[in-house]
């Protein structure tokens, strides 16, 4: 099937690392112009070396926490793509492990702005140039906590319930013109977890024999943890034309470890 992203541009937040990397490598091959951003100068760097992508590639430092930052990462955009864009994908933030009584007033504000706001800002910096687009979308990473709440990421959990809110609110409120839709992740190989392997109690085991471990003790049916390209293909289905009658929708990218109807 052709996506048809061929002579599109997209953007893609967080994406020096895992699911953004995956997904801006995607969407390169598939034939559209990609930018991404990242905090770490050096992380942005290796993220441009590995892609590739010559002329069809804007890499930008920005944090996308801080209005001016994004802000001028939108104003870079639209003078490197021309002035709209076709696709946004908001994808930043890992998760929280804690409790309600282990989770301090400053942890909920942190988890709170981090995972409101790293939507939020750049929703508000790019949507002039998505208005410009013929058929523009917008794709919000989420995670399966959002509907699927764990006691042990209280804090996350919450934070994720309200991010689907918001995401749910605006397909609605930028109808007809801009669709917007989410993915749910569930357990997906990235750097955190590898560095969770590096810290196993023991060192003799195996990277597979620790992940399927985990795949095992988390339920997942499909007994591992995602691939990043996995979820970054979902990611650009939904932000395609070929999904041009899918808006409000939350796809589940998690081996089956969900339990709701």
């Amino acid at each position: 099937m052709d996506l048809g992203y061929s002579g599109r541009t997209a953007v893609v937040t967080g994406g020096t690392s895992g699911i953004g990397l995956a997904t801006a490598r995607l969407l390169l091959a598939e034939g559209a112009r990609v930018a991404i951003c990242g905090r770490d100068a050096g992380r942005l760097e290796r993220a441009r070396d590995t892609l590739g992508g010559g002329d069809q590639l804007f890499a930008h430092r920005c944090d996308v926490l801080r209005r001016e930052e994004v802000e001028a990462f939108a104003a870079a955009v639209a003078e490197w793509g021309g002035g709209a864009l076709d696709l946004l994908v908001n994808n930043a933030g890992q998760g929280r492990v804690s409790t309600f009584a282990e989770t301090t007033d400053a942890a909920w504000y942190e988890e709170l702005e981090l995972k409101f706001f790293s939507q939020v800002l750049p929703l508000r910096a790019f949507k002039p140039l998505l208005d410009r687009a013929a058929a523009p979308a917008i794709v919000g990473v989420n995670s399966l906590l959002a509907v699927q709440p764990e006691a042990h990421m209280v804090c996350t959990s919450a934070a994720r319930a309200g991010v689907q809110s918001l995401l749910k609110s605006l397909a609605t409120e930028f109808a007809p013109h801009i669709r917007v839709n989410s993915i749910l992740l569930g357990l997906v190989d990235s750097g955190q977890w590898q560095r969770r392997f590096e810290a196993r109690p023991d060192q003799a085991q195996s990277r597979d024999s620790w992940f399927g471990d985990l795949a095992r003790k988390k339920g997942i049916p499909l007994g591992r943890l995602g691939d990043p390209e996995e979820p970054a293909r979902a990611i650009l289905f939904l932000g395609s034309p070929a999904a041009s009658y899918v808006t409000g929708a939350s796809l589940e990218v998690s081996g089956g470890v969900s339990r709701h109807i």
